[in-house]
């Protein structure tokens, strides 16, 4: 499996692809603020005057609203195509780390697209696969933030 794999994510280097996040709202940024364990009113309350959205809110979205839809899941939980390559294998999926730059702000009421590639596929050993990802949020006005995920694929 780890063969085929490491054959369709190679496959997919380079290929820019883009989905729709939807909009950003007050009240969603707010919750994943609470659920992060924050509790400044400007993250947590949307009526706050100096209220913004926390900075990982986007990154932390992987579909708009409702979220997942029918046969969107693997049976592990994550998203059939977050891992580029592995959707309908029986491979297991870790995260392998992530750097993030903030490039512009995140205000509410942006319509957010992310924008992802794979650059990179490396057999570490014949069991352990590692492909990183390059993702770009981005809102009308311009990029919003920069990402560099890399998955590890066993």
């Amino acid at each position: 499996m780890l063969d085929v794999a490491e054959e369709r994510a190679q496959a997919a280097m380079g290929r820019w692809e883009a989905r729709s996040l939807g909009v950003v709202r007050a009240e969603a940024a707010a919750e994943f603020a609470r659920a992060a364990g924050d509790s400044a009113p400007a993250l947590v309350d949307p009526a706050d005057p100096a209220f913004v959205v926390h900075p990982m809110y986007l990154v932390s979205l992987l579909r708009p609203e409702p979220g997942a839809g029918p046969g969107e899941l693997r049976p592990d939980g994550m998203y059939r195509d977050e891992v580029p390559g592995t959707d309908g294998l029986d491979v297991r999926l870790m995260a392998g780390g992530q750097a993030v730059r903030w490039v512009g702000e995140v205000r509410v009421g942006d319509r957010v697209e992310v924008r992802r590639a794979v650059t990179a596929v490396d057999r570490k050993r014949p069991d352990l696969l590692l492909i990183t990802v390059e993702k770009t949020y981005a809102a009308e006005r311009g990029p919003l933030i920069e990402v560099t995920e890399r998955f590890i694929v066993r």
